[in-house]
Order: structure tokens, then C-alpha cells, then sequence
């Protein structure tokens, strides 16, 4: 393509953010944010157009001198990262939408955090540049602690503070590994660094635990979690959309760009930790959300469980596994922001979030109790939605790399369906005797515009899930074949 079209992808929201300031009124912030927010989309389905899924490599590159000594603004994408794009760009306008009317001040200033943010979001799925990737992973926290600490609850400041303290002192680590590996290698350009993929074993067991630690991190893994239930209850609806569908990809993402191409043998060293802790987020973090009481909390300790699948089905190091790992956060994605999005919906009612509060809402609310449904369902692995097929190949994957690590695993299954249902069956389900919600009113046009296509993005992918395939499978297979190579070459030379 003749065009930058990443370049455009990720900077058009930037333009958008510098037009609502020089129009900050707030009803034209809303539309001037929601219209830039579609014409990204639109420039991520051109870029989507333009891709190759038989190529395995780096497809619209864009490269130029930025800082010097090998250090360059390089952006690509590949079957891996492509998907990320495009979830980021399509969950933004539904973010935008959903706070039309529940924020009221500064919305001005909340468009543009949304919009610098979602710059920051593109651009780490697009850069192939050490330097360039922690400039945006890391800028990606000032919106986002922004967007916690001023719209947020009531303990808004403790959770945006122990949010950004909690990914910043990871990412530190990070950027150590990245000067290590700079000094080292003599560039920071990634697919360089894939290729050669040539650190001695010792150097790559601390560079993957530095990196290890930011992303941990950021997706959260057990024990280093803590942060995500507080971030999601005090931040507002939209917030915690991005937060759940989005931020926590990236270290998900990371895992695949960095720890298993450039580390392999650090990431065959770490697999059984990396089982360890997975296995102790499926069991332990479902335990915890059937104990919650605010409906938040309790799909934030869900998530948690979910990217224990994750991180499971990556460190499987076979096709199986990473496919599944892949699938399952695109599908996480949808599905909880879909199930945020649910909760913001009764919340925007009766400005509680307490299950206690609730009870049978299918007799006000039937629309919202069958779309709360299908979520619920997908959220807990039903065949038939998307949640299913992403939670069987992690399985499947785990179940070849390591037996008992798939059958504890398959125990969260369970537990998902225990909290969930749990769930659902306080809100929607019994007779409604609480004189609030004699009144409730079911879902407006505007909130069935933004639950109903992720409803049928849901259904279709857990139905038919090739598209999603089609794009990953050849990345995914170059992945796996270098670290089969890298091994192999290993054994061969002791």
C-alpha cells in the first residue's frame, strides 16, 4: 500500500483529540470523539484489507531514522498483532458511546484521555521497535490513570495510584532488558532480533524475567493481580472496558512478541512456573469471584481466571496452545466488555453495583436479561460462543504439553460456570420485590446499539471461527517452528 496506513491508523485519534480542544464544549467533545474514534475503525478495516494472511511475516511496514544509533520509528504488523488492531479500534466507539450521558464534567477532557489512549493502544500492537514499543506500552498508563483518578469512584485516587505503581515498577525492569539488549546486540529493531534471537542462555533467563515481570503485570497474573479488582470497580463504565478488552492484551501480547521468539530457552526453563501460576489463577481467582458481592469485582477476579487460560495455551509453546491463547483474549475482549457494558447499564439506573440490589430484573428488563445471557454463557465457555473455542484449544494445547496442568485447569471450567451462573441468577432471576426496581426500564436504542453487535460477534466466532484462524495460523506456525529450530539446535549442540 502506497499509504502509511498505520501511521494514519494510530495517529488519527490524535487529530481528533486536538479538535475537541479547540471545540471543548461537551456535546461537540462527544461527537467529535465518537466520529474520530469510526473513522479509525474504518482505517484499521483498510489496513485489515490490505493484509496477507498467507504471509507469516511483517506486513505494512513503515520505517524512518528517529533517534539515532539503530534506534527507529519502525511500525509492521503480522498475524498476530493485526487482530489486536482491529479489537482496539472496534471497541473504542462502543467505549465513547456507552459514556454519552454517565459522565456530565470535564467531558472535554475525558474524550481526549480516551483518544491519547487509544493512540498508545494501536501503537503498541504496531511497533517493531524496542524503544518505540515502551514509549507507547508506558504512556498508555497517563490516560488510563486519568481516566480512574477523576472519573472515578469513591477511592478513585487510591486505585489509579496502585494501578500506575504496580505497572510502572514492572516496566522498569523492562526498560533495564531493553538497554541490556541494545548494548548487546547494537539495535532494538524486533524482527532483527527475532532472527537472530542469539543471546547466550544465562543472559536470556534474566532478560525474560525482566520482561516476565512488566508483563505479568499488565495482564495480571497471580499473585500480582491486586490492582486490577480495585481499577475496575472505581473506574466509570468505559474505563473498565478498555481495561479488560484492551490493556490487559498487551502483556498477553508481549508474552508472544518478545519472551517466546527471543528467549526460547528461557521460556521452555519457566514453563513449569509459568503452569504454576497459571493453574493457581484459574482455581484461586474463581474461588475469590464466587465470594464477591459487587458485580464489578467479580468479572474483574473472572478476567484473571480467563488470562490464566492465556498465559497456559502461550507457554504450551505448540500450535495448539498459542492459538488458543490468541483466540481466547480476542474473545475475552468482546465478551467483557460486553459484560462491563452490561453492568453499566443497571448501574447508570440505580448507581449501585451490590448483586444484593438486585433480583429478578427479567420481569422489567427481558432484552437486558437475553443479552446478559449470551455474555453470561460465553464469559463461562458455552459451545456455541467464542469463549468456548478460545478455553478448548488452551486445554488442548496444555493437555499436550503437560497432562495435569490441563486437568487442574479444566477444573476453572467449572468454577467459571459457578460464578457466573451465581451471578446471572441474583440479577435477572426471582421474583422482583424490591420497590427500585418497580420502575426500571429496559434497555434504550442507544444501549441495544452497543450490546447487540457484540452479541452477534460473539455467536458468530463461537460458530465459526476461521476468520480469526485464517489470520493467525501462519504467524503462529513460523513462531512455533523457530523455537522447535531453536531447541532443537540446542540439544544438538550439547
Amino acid at each position: 500500500m502506497s499509504l502509511p496506513i498505520l501511521s494514519l491508523t494510530t495517529f488519527a485519534p490524535l487529530v481528533g483529540a486536538l479538535a475537541i480542544l479547540a471545540l471543548p464544549k461537551a456535546n461537540s467533545a462527544r461527537w467529535i470523539a465518537l466520529g474520530t474514534t469510526v473513522v479509525t475503525f474504518a482505517l484499521s478495516l483498510v489496513m485489515l484489507a490490505g493484509f496477507n494472511s498467507l504471509d507469516p511475516g511483517f506486513q505494512l511496514v513503515e520505517k524512518l531514522e528517529w533517534m539515532g544509533g539503530g534506534i527507529s520509528y519502525h511500525m509492521g504488523v503480522d498475524g498476530i498483532s493485526i487482530l489486536f488492531v482491529v479489537l482496539t479500534t472496534a471497541l473504542m466507539p462502543f467505549a465513547i458511546a456507552a459514556s454519552w450521558e454517565s459522565i456530565e464534567t470535564r467531558v472535554a477532557e475525558y474524550m481526549v484521555a480516551f483518544l491519547v489512549l487509544e493512540t498508545m493502544m494501536i501503537g503498541v500492537f504496531c511497533a517493531l521497535d524496542l524503544v518505540l514499543f515502551y514509549v507507547l506500552f508506558e504512556g498508555g498508563l497517563i490516560p488510563m490513570f486519568l481516566i480512574i483518578g477523576v472519573w472515578g469512584g469513591k477511592r478513585r485516587v487510591y486505585a489509579s495510584f496502585k494501578f500506575f505503581l504496580y505497572t510502572f515498577v514492572g516496566s522498569v525492569l523492562m526498560l533495564l532488558a531493553i538497554m541490556s539488549m541494545y548494548w548487546y546486540s547494537g539495535t532494538t529493531d524486533i524482527p532483527t532480533l527475532i532472527a537472530s534471537s542469539n543471546f547466550p542462555a544465562g543472559m536470556q533467563t534474566w532478560l525474560w524475567l525482566a520482561f516476565f515481570a512488566s508483563f505479568a503485570v499488565k495482564m495480571p497474573m497471580w499473585p500480582v493481580h491486586t490492582w486490577l479488582p480495585d481499577a475496575h470497580v472505581e473506574a466509570p463504565t468505559a474505563g473498565s472496558v478498555i481495561l479488560a478488552a484492551i490493556l490487559l492484551k498487551m502483556g498477553g501480547y508481549g508474552f508472544l512478541r518478545f519472551s517466546l521468539p527471543m528467549f526460547p530457552d528461557a521460556s521452555l526453563l519457566f514453563q513449569p512456573l509459568v503452569f504454576t501460576m497459571s493453574v493457581i489463577a484459574i482455581i484461586y481467582t474463581s474461588l475469590v469471584a464466587l465470594a464477591q458481592e459487587d458485580m464489578k469485582k467479580l468479572i474483574a477476579y473472572s478476567s484473571v481466571a480467563h488470562m490464566g487460560f492465556v498465559t497456559m495455551g502461550i507457554f504450551t509453546l505448540n500450535h495448539q496452545g498459542i492459538e488458543g491463547g490468541i483466540f481466547q483474549m480476542l474473545s475475552h475482549g468482546v465478551v467483557s466488555g460486553a459484560l462491563f457494558l452490561c453492568v453499566g447499564v443497571v448501574y447508570d439506573r440505580m448507581h449501585t453495583r451490590e448483586i444484593a440490589a438486585y433480583g429478578g430484573l427479567v420481569n422489567r428488563m427481558p432484552v437486558y436479561a437475553a443479552c446478559f445471557l449470551v455474555f453470561t454463557m460465553a464469559n463461562v465457555g458455552l459451545p456455541g460462543t467464542s469463549g468456548f473455542v478460545g478455553e478448548f484449544l488452551t486445554m488442548l494445547g496444555a493437555y499436550r504439553a503437560n497432562t495435569w496442568v490441563a486437568i487442574f485447569a479444566a477444573t476453572g471450567v467449572i468454577l467459571s460456570a459457578a460464578y457466573a451462573l451465581f451471578l446471572y441468577r441474583r440479577i435477572v432471576f426471582g421474583v422482583l420485590v424490591k420497590p427500585a426496581l418497580q420502575t426500571i426500564q429496559d434497555l434504550t436504542l442507544r444501549e441495544k446499539a452497543l450490546l447487540v453487535p457484540l452479541l452477534v460477534v460473539t455467536i458468530f466466532l463461537g460458530v465459526y471461527p476461521k476468520p480469526v484462524f485464517d489470520v493467525t495460523t501462519p504467524a503462529v506456525m513460523k513462531l512455533v517452528d523457530g523455537i522447535k529450530l531453536r531447541n532443537a539446535n540446542q540439544g544438538a549442540a550439547k
